[in-house]
């Protein structure tokens, strides 16, 4: 009997060339499974394509729900974000991915698992890390590293190649952006991002949205509300998750909001340039922050922050099954505890606007925050707050005076 090859399967040209090459090389018997972390239309016609390509069977596994709920949501409480800039639409994708694919090899009996990240790129390692961490018994393929075996360099020579196998797909050889879709977001890299003194061609390359050049004149006011920390009705309906960032999606990208141009610093050592579009990530991020803001005290919040910057780097570096990931998720779950109110706001050409937030448990006091004396804050305290509180400054101040002097 055969051994089996589980392939993290797109449907794109790399992967669907992989199918064949398996069967050469190695002899496996391969089976495709395509984890839909809502990619929409790309997944039209894949099981026709995996099967004429020579795989065995096709998973098609929808985790739409549990990437929302188990991956993305840990992520929004975290305020995990990379760089500044990253809101980490593919990162938190992969560990999801490896998780299924896992699943998927141990119920055929598989003894290996491939996938057709590029030997240059963060998802080789994502994925990896996950498999390891999950099931360490199994062997890992990646074409795009064994140079000595696979030898195709363009998407030319992987369409020659799979007309010699007998395999006619609906693949050209023209260049367009390298993609990476799921609920979360859309990346673009390649063509003119190569180079970091072009700018983007917004109009070629947009999918979700437009550019706030192109939005409406004409601003719309949304309002969503949190319990713990998630975020459960989007103007006045109460939705799933998965539902609020479908809308979400809509709004932000009819406004031209979250598109981000930035150079980041890959795991591997490189920088890469890409565009990213988040609109829907983008809207219940600030949506979150907003209502955070109101409601955790000072310490807290400064220590969430840097741990949430820790946190994103954890996800980026594919780090998502280890105790450090977990122990920083229940921290950060333990401050969710009272995130829970309204948020109101208004989209306007790529921007989001607060028009208002409650909570019952906002921190907030008028009397203590006014101008005017309220009852709990008496003025005289000041003063001695400031002479404790300024007393190091003072006292190095003199120090230093008296060093002058002695010169």
């Amino acid at each position: 009997m055969k051994e089996k090859v589980v392939l993290a399967y797109s449907g794109g040209l790399d992967t669907t060339a992989i199918i064949p090459w398996l069967k050469e090389n190695f002899d496996y018997e391969v089976i495709c499974c395509c984890i839909d972390c809502g990619q929409g239309n790309e997944l039209d016609g894949l099981e026709e394509r995996a099967k004429l390509s020579g795989a065995s069977k096709l998973y098609i596994e929808n985790i739409i729900d549990e990437f929302c709920d188990e991956y993305i949501m840990p992520c929004v409480e975290a305020g995990a974000v990379y760089e500044h800039k990253y809101l980490l639409g593919t990162s938190m994708a992969r560990p999801a991915i490896a998780k299924k694919l896992v699943e998927i090899a141990r119920k055929e009996n598989a003894s290996a698992i491939c996938h057709g990240a590029t030997g240059k790129g963060n998802d080789q390692i994502r994925f990896e890390l996950g498999i390891k961490a999950l099931a360490p018994d199994l062997k890992i393929i990646a074409p795009w590293r064994m140079t000595d075996v696979w030898t195709m360099q363009s998407r030319e020579e992987e369409i020659e190649y799979c007309k010699a196998h007998g395999i006619d797909l609906p693949f050209d050889a023209s260049h367009s952006y390298s993609r990476d879709r799921n609920l979360w977001h859309i990346s673009h890299e390649g063509l003119e991002l190569e180079d970091p003194a072009n700018e983007p061609n917004y109009d070629h390359m947009l999918v979700l949205g437009v550019t706030p050049e192109r939005a409406p004149n004409e601003g719309e006011y949304v309002t969503m509300t949190f319990e713990q920390g998630v975020p459960k009705s989007l103007n006045g309906k109460a939705m799933k998750v998965s539902e609020i960032i479908t809308e979400l999606n809509k709004l932000g990208g009819k406004h031209g909001i979250g598109i981000v141009d930035i150079v980041e610093n890959r795991v591997v050592g490189m920088k890469s340039r890409g565009v990213y579009e988040t609109p829907g990530g983008t809207i219940l991020m600030e949506a979150h922050d907003q209502l955070e803001e109101l409601i955790l005290d000072r310490e807290t919040l400064e220590t969430k922050k840097k741990l949430g910057s820790q946190f994103a780097q954890i996800v980026y570096e594919g780090k998502w099954f280890t105790p450090l990931r977990e122990a920083i998720q229940a921290f950060v779950e333990s401050t969710q505890k009272y995130v829970t109110g309204e948020v109101k706001f208004k989209l306007y050409k790529g921007n989001i606007i607060k028009a208002g937030t409650t909570s019952p448990y906002s921190l907030y006091n008028e009397s203590l925050a006014s101008f005017t004396t309220g009852e709990l804050y008496d003025h005289h305290d000041a003063s001695g707050f400031i002479t404790l509180f300024g007393l190091p400054l003072k006292v190095r101040a003199m120090k230093m005076a008296e060093v002058e002097k002695e010169k």
